[in-house]
C-alpha cells in the first residue's frame, strides 16, 4: 500500500484551499451523506452551533464556505456539527526530558486520509498540521509553540457536538498554552469521545477526555491511548490493544530519561505502530512535534520527513507489510 504526502501553504483562505476543496469534496459528501442527507443537520443549526461555541471561528466559517462554492451540504459539512460517526486509534506521549516534544502515531483507515499538511495564518495565527476535511486537523500546532494531538477515546456513545478536528483547529487558532487549550477543550462539546493532549513551549501539559455525555476531564495525562480512565469498549479495547500500548508507553516515561531520536524510534514498532490497514486502524504516519521551534516532522519505518522544510512539498511512502522489533 502507498500513499503521497503533500504540504500546501497558503497564507489566507484563497484559491488553493477553494481547490483542496473541490478535490476532496466528492469522496466527503459521500462520506458525509452516507446516512442520508435527512440524518445531518441543516444549516441553520450548524452556524448556529459555531457561532454560540466557537464564535471566533465564524468568520473564517464563512470565508471558507464562500470559497466551497456557497452551497448547503458544503456549508453544513464545514461546520463539523454533527457528523458522522467515525472511529480510529492512535498512540500519543509526551517525552520526559527536558524540550517539549509530543509523538503520536496516527492509525486511521488509509482510504479516508486527506495526506495533506497544511500551512496557513488564517486570521492572522500561524498554524501547520495534518487536515482533516480541509478546515480541521487531527495534529497541529501553532507560532505560540502550542501543540495539539488527538486519540479515540474507545466509547460508542455519539451525540450534539463537534467532529473534534475543527475542535483541534479553534484551540490552535485561539489558545497559546496549554491551560488556554485545557479551558477551550471543556468548554466545546465533541459529538464522540476523544483524548486531546496539548503541550506549550513552557512544557506545561494537559489531556482533555472529551464525551458527548458527560463532562470533559482534564488530566495531567503524558500518555493517551483509546481509552479514558477506564475501559469502556471491551471489544475494541482489544483489537487495538489500547491497555498495551498505554503500559508500554507509561513504562517508558517512569524508566530512566531516554534520548528523544529513541523515544520517537519507539513509536515506529510493535506495539505501538500497526499494520492493520485492511481494518481502517494502521498507523499512517508517526507525528513529532517540537513546540519551542515551532515545526514537525513525520516519520515512518526507515524514513523520515520535514513537511514545509528543505525536503520537497510532496513524500512518497510505501507501507510496511511486517515490522521489526529491533
Amino acid at each position: 500500500m502507498e500513499r503521497t504526502f503533500r504540504a500546501v501553504t497558503e497564507d489566507a483562505p484563497g484559491p488553493l484551499w477553494a481547490g483542496l476543496f473541490a478535490q476532496y469534496w466528492p469522496d466527503y459528501r459521500r462520506w458525509w451523506l452516507r446516512e442520508g442527507p435527512q440524518a445531518r443537520p441543516g444549516y441553520v443549526e450548524c452556524r448556529a452551533a459555531l457561532r454560540r461555541h466557537m464564535p471566533q471561528m465564524a468568520p473564517l466559517y464563512e470565508a471558507l464556505c464562500d470559497l466551497a462554492g456557497g452551497g448547503d451540504a458544503e456549508a453544513r459539512f464545514l461546520s463539523f456539527w454533527r457528523p458522522p460517526p467515525y472511529l480510529a486509534a492512535c498512540s500519543q506521549a509526551i517525552w520526559p526530558g527536558a524540550e517539549p516534544l509530543l509523538v503520536r502515531n496516527y492509525d486511521y483507515s488509509p482510504s479516508a486520509f486527506d495526506a495533506l499538511l497544511l500551512r496557513t495564518r488564517w486570521g492572522g495565527v500561524g498554524v501547520q498540521g495534518t487536515s482533516d476535511g480541509l478546515f480541521g486537523l487531527v495534529d497541529g500546532v501553532n507560532d505560540a509553540g502550542l501543540a495539539v494531538s488527538l486519540t479515540f477515546g474507545g466509547r460508542r456513545v455519539v451525540g450534539p457536538g463537534f467532529g473534534v478536528p475543527l475542535i483541534l483547529r479553534h484551540v490552535l487558532q485561539t489558545c497559546e498554552t496549554a491551560v488556554e487549550a485545557g479551558r477551550a477543550l471543556a468548554r466545546i462539546p465533541s459529538h464522540m469521545s476523544y483524548n486531546v493532549t496539548a503541550l506549550d513551549a513552557a512544557r506545561n501539559y494537559v489531556t482533555a477526555y472529551m464525551a458527548p455525555d458527560r463532562p470533559t476531564v482534564l488530566a495531567r495525562a503524558a500518555v493517551a491511548t483509546n481509552h479514558q480512565e477506564k475501559v469502556e469498549w471491551d471489544s475494541h479495547a482489544r483489537f487495538t490493544a489500547t491497555v498495551e500500548r498505554e503500559r508500554f508507553l507509561l513504562q517508558r516515561l517512569t524508566l530512566h530519561v531516554e534520548p528523544a531520536e529513541r523515544f520517537i524510534g519507539a513509536f515506529l514498532r510493535p506495539p505501538l505502530y500497526s499494520l492493520a490497514y485492511a481494518q481502517g486502524f494502521g498507523t499512517l504516519y508517526t507525528a513529532a512535534y517540537r513546540p519551542r521551534s515551532g515545526g514537525f516532522e513525520l516519520r515512518w519505518p526507515g524514513a523520515s520527513w520535514t513537511p514545509f522544510g528543505d525536503q520537497g512539498d510532496t513524500r512518497h511512502v510505501a507501507y510496511p507489510t511486517a515490522l521489526s522489533l529491533a
